[in-house]
């Protein structure tokens, strides 16, 4: 009997929940339509991330670069952020492919050691499987990097699943931009998946507000430096054949978040690359978690059962 992702996390979590109880029988699951059709493998990944990036912010800020990769791509005005709308939770869903409830990073201060739900899977070390963990132990040679610049972001995963990291400052998003291009032309002949992350907005948005002057000064900032990166991958002649998503974690209301409003709740999800459709709005329903999943289809490997994931079929042509 076939059993799918969803009913492996049912089962699992309602056997946690039901202490002292007998297990629940798995109920097998239907086979889903069609099988996703065969792809070539993706070269390369990368994952541009800005933090706390509203829908209408994006829509109101000069982003010609983002803007670039929107009319190359698929985009989702109305991605599903995870409960709490706050970062850690959010962006260990995008790359983990399922919520704090299967995970278990459920606020900012979350350690390997210090948590207050077990995720329902882990490795020898502690750490739930997360999308570098996938690709490492299925797409041979791959290399990966991890840049990022608030400090907490990178506690969720195993620092054996990284072939490069760097971490710097809040205003030194520039030096992390820089680390990622030499990172994928000294690799450039090995599949790649690369992260490279932007807290600048979300701290603008706390000291100044959402939709701020300054906030949206903010993206246009950090909109530089897409174009900086696509810049780089053109000269490289690598840009045809680079996936790039831009993501964000959650938006913002006032000086903070982590509440249910669509401005906290609702956020842009873009990808661009072969096999992608060009110009195309996804209406299909979306969520932080399908990031991680995608990847994973990208580079034609299987995600784990304990993700929740699922890929927006819409997008490939």
């Amino acid at each position: 009997m076939a059993f799918s992702r969803r009913d492996f996390c049912k089962t699992g979590l309602a056997a946690g929940l039901a202490l002292g109880a007998s297990m629940i029988a798995p109920i097998p699951a239907e086979a889903k339509g069609v099988k996703p059709k065969k792809r070539n493998r993706a070269k390369r990944v990368l994952i541009m991330s800005f933090d706390g990036i509203r829908v209408d912010a994006l829509a109101q800020a000069r982003t010609p670069n983002i803007d670039a990769l929107i009319r190359e791509g698929s985009a989702s005005y109305a991605t599903r952020d995870v409960m709490p709308s706050i970062t850690l939770p959010n962006y260990t869903s995008h790359l983990c492919g399922a919520g704090p409830e299967v995970h278990g990073v459920d606020d900012n201060g979350w350690k390997v050691d210090k948590y207050r739900l077990v995720a329902l899977e882990r490795d020898a070390d502690g750490y739930f499987p997360s999308v570098f963990k996938v690709l490492k132990d299925q797409v041979p040679g791959i290399r990966t990097a991890y840049y990022w610049n608030w400090k907490p972001l990178i506690n969720p995963y195993n620092p054996k699943v990284f072939d490069d990291t760097l971490y710097a400052g809040d205003p030194e998003y520039d030096v992390l931009c820089d680390r990622a291009m030499a990172f994928i032309k000294e690799h450039r002949d090995e599949p790649q998946f690369i992260f490279l992350y932007n807290v600048h907005t979300d701290h603008v948005g706390h000291t100044f507000a959402w939709m701020s002057p300054e906030y949206i000064e903010s993206i246009e900032e950090g909109d530089v430096q897409v174009g900086r990166m696509m810049d780089f991958l053109k000269a490289e002649g690598l840009y045809e054949d680079t996936h790039i998503f831009f993501i964000t974690d959650h938006g913002g209301i006032g000086k903070g978040h982590g509440g249910v409003s669509p401005e906290e709740m609702i956020v842009p999800w873009v990808i661009k690359g072969p096999g992608i459709k060009k110009g195309f709005t996804i209406e299909e329903a979306n969520n932080t978690v399908n990031t991680a999943a995608t990847v994973v289809r990208l580079f034609g490997a299987e995600q784990p059962l304990c993700w929740t994931g699922e890929v927006p079929e819409s997008i490939f042509v």
